[in-house]
């Protein structure tokens, strides 16, 4: 079906879109080249623009196709991309900078992603020199192409119940890996499906029958030739998910497999071939070190995983009009912005200002995860003695080092995945009936993105060991212990002032809008630590009270870094301009107050805050900001950069030709529409024509 003349001819009901969208970006003065160099600096934008005009360059990147092609047909363009992401990073000397930014601009999961992501870092962090000769250096080069299997089919979070098992072989020297059960099958592992040829598997380490607790062994699991699975193991895709469908999270079981002594990745814990002694690690944190990174990049990427819903929902709603505003004056008469209505202003604005809030913060987890890195390799070797049991988590006990990065990872990846999910379906929803189109961009994204809020620690279940954190340092506290870090601070601060009481200025004072968030969370704490202590309740009992400390405690370290990030920020060498300036600290407030608000019960019943301030956040405060920030939102979302090509998206076109766009999509890139069908049920035939295969044939 080719679309006629006079259709291509027609033009959207005026006014235009791009008219609306230009209007939008006229009504305010952001310097939006500022604020992006504030955000990722000239070098990042840069990069971006380096690498997006190659990717563009590439037949095999070509996107018009995505939204219409089925499981395998995506499966072998991403592999085709994947190895074209390949090429290109070495005729073009791509630094790893330069690689996550290709992988970001592309914007779906490939199959060198846990490659490129946990393999190479556990080999990395976790392997010895003698390993980075025999198993690094090859996976850099991609001779050897692996995954990080350490879920299973009965077991995800809990990596201490793992099934698999390593059981150490003193006579010749080896391990056998081996699947007792059918729930020991690995499973969800990444690039495992059809494309890993070795995989990092953690399994439980077996000396003399005794039990070490599980350990990461490298494994080779394919032919490096034939590329088909080695004698003894099961391999294989796990079947098509809700979203996430380019990737092959693939399944793995093991009958008595042999692997050298080698396998064992023993950086920070090894056996003794001479004697079989096993060595300990200084801390069980090291064993699981990888999931830590994970964590804090996830934090890191959710401010932007949100803002490309953000970018979308508000351009749209800045073109899209609908109905009329009642109180508008008689010359204005005509359909109504969606983006005017404050019951959409409500949704939007306090997303966006969370964009920037996760984007601060981000930047301070992995900045506190490279100190981590540095303190970790001063203590690899030194041997650990146990001072308390294991959490849920844990696959020993006694570790306290990196405790604040454990439980600050654990926390932050919980509520800023958590938050970057439920916003996405905001977003999508606040572009009405459009947004369930795949050509929103929201849609997509979000399946893409909605595996983030189970996997590496359900969200949960991670809190709990936020919750076991805190309990600790309180406990530290009341024993009259110095402060070491912030958290102890503000325990200590709760402490001494407790009986005087708070009265923070929150409508009125920055400092005292974030000092209210800390006093919630000490007392939180306090009161968890008097359930558990005092009143000895089980542990199972509190977990909906470790939630909520934990998402309390996670949400005053996004309002302290981000408040902390505009203080110094008049002396970084980005500096903003003082209207730009202003702003940012309007969506400080915005984030904070409407945070404030959604857990006021907590505010109020820890005495941070009165009712009175309360209602004023709601009826006043918060509202004022949304009246504020609105005429500046459409330069606050292009503030994030991202190119159309990136997003993907008709509604949120940078141009503003959402209509356009969508129906040249429907039209003339849609394969069904080159299909003719015989409707017929008394004839068995099915497709009088099918051209749909020509249209993928062209690119």
């Amino acid at each position: 079906m080719s679309t006629p003349q006079w259709v291509r001819k027609l033009k959207p009901g005026s006014p235009q879109g791009s008219e609306l969208i230009e209007q939008e970006r006229s009504n305010s003065n952001v310097n939006v080249d500022a604020l992006s160099e504030f955000l990722f600096t000239k070098e990042g934008i840069a990069r971006k623009q380096r690498v997006l005009k190659v990717l563009q360059s590439e037949k095999v990147f070509d996107k018009s196709q995505n939204y219409f092609a089925g499981r395998i047909d995506r499966f072998e363009t991403a592999l085709a991309r994947a190895k074209k992401l390949r090429q290109l990073a070495v005729r073009h000397g791509w630094t790893q900078d330069d690689r996550l930014t290709a992988n970001e601009l592309i914007s779906e999961p490939g199959p060198y992603g846990l490659h490129e992501s946990m393999f190479l870092i556990t080999l990395r962090d976790q392997g010895n020199a003698e390993q980075h000769e025999k198993f690094l250096k090859p996976a850099e080069k991609y001779k050897y192409i692996g995954c990080y299997a350490q879920t299973e089919l009965g077991h995800g979070s809990n990596v201490r119940g793992l099934e698999t098992t390593a059981t150490w072989n003193s006579d010749d020297k080896t391990f056998t890996i081996h699947s007792p059960t059918l729930t020991a099958s690995k499973w969800w592992i990444g690039s495992l499906g059809r494309t890993a040829n070795h995989a990092v598997v953690m399994a439980q380490l077996i000396i003399n029958g005794k039990p070490y607790g599980p350990h990461p062994f490298v494994v080779q699991i394919r032919d490096l030739q034939t590329h088909e699975p080695l004698e003894n193991i099961h391999v294989g895709d796990i079947g098509p998910k809700f979203g996430y469908n380019t990737m092959d999270n693939g399944f793995l079981l093991f009958n008595n497999f042999k692997v050298p002594h080698i396998s064992m990745l023993a950086r920070f814990s090894s056996i003794d071939p001479q004697t079989n002694k096993y060595v300990r690690p200084s801390s069980p944190s090291l064993i699981y070190g990888t999931l830590t990174w994970v964590r804090s990049t996830i934090v890191m990427q959710a401010g932007g995983v949100l803002a490309r819903g953000v970018t979308i929902a508000t351009r749209y709603c800045a073109v899209r009009r609908q109905f009329q505003d009642r109180d508008a004056p008689e010359w204005e008469k005509g359909e109504n912005q969606v983006i005017n209505y404050t019951t959409v202003q409500i949704r939007l604005l306090p997303l966006l200002a969370t964009t920037f809030a996760l984007h601060f913060t981000g930047k301070g987890m992995m900045a506190l995860y490279a100190a981590s890195q540095k303190k970790m390799s001063q203590d690899a070797g030194k041997v650990g003695s146990p001072t308390r049991g294991a959490g849920p988590e844990e696959t020993h006990s006694g570790s306290d080092l990196l405790a604040d990065l454990h439980a600050a990872s654990c926390g932050l990846k919980s509520l800023a995945s958590y938050t970057a999910v439920e916003g996405l379906e905001v977003c999508r929803r606040a572009c009405g009936g459009h947004g369930y189109s795949s050509f929103s961009g929201i849609g997509p994204w979000y399946a893409d993105y909605l595996p983030t809020a189970t996997w590496e620690g359900d969200n949960y279940m991670l809190t709990q060991q936020v919750a076991r954190y805190l309990l600790k340092s309180a406990r530290s506290v009341l024993k009259g212990n110095e402060a070491t870090n912030d958290t102890t601070a503000i325990l200590s601060n709760f402490l001494s002032r407790q009986d005087t009481g708070a009265a923070f200025d929150v409508l009125g004072s920055d400092p005292d809008l974030v000092a209210a968030f800390a006093w919630r969370a000490a007392f939180l704490t306090f009161e968890a630590l008097k359930h558990r202590d005092e009143q000895k309740k089980p542990w199972n009992s509190l977990l909906v009270d470790f939630y909520r400390l934990s998402r309390a405690h996670s949400q005053y370290m996004v309002v302290k870094n981000f408040y902390e990030t505009l203080q110094a920020a008049p002396g970084s060498s980005d500096e903003l301009d003082p209207e730009t300036m202003g702003l940012m600290h309007k969506l400080f407030r915005l984030y904070a107050l409407h945070t404030l608000e959604a857990e006021a019960s907590e505010f109020y019943t820890s005495s941070a805050v009165t009712v009175r301030q309360i209602q004023l956040a709601r009826t006043s405060a918060v509202m004022k900001l949304l009246e504020e920030i609105r005429p500046h939102a459409v330069r606050l979302v292009d503030a994030w950069g991202f190119p159309d090509w990136q997003l993907d998206s008709s509604l949120g076109r940078y141009d503003g030709k959402v209509y356009e766009d969508m129906f040249h999509r429907a039209s003339e890139l849609n394969p069904l529409n080159r299909v003719t069908v015989d409707p017929y049920p008394d004839s068995p035939t099915l497709f009088k024509k099918n051209d749909a295969s020509a249209l993928k044939s062209k690119l």
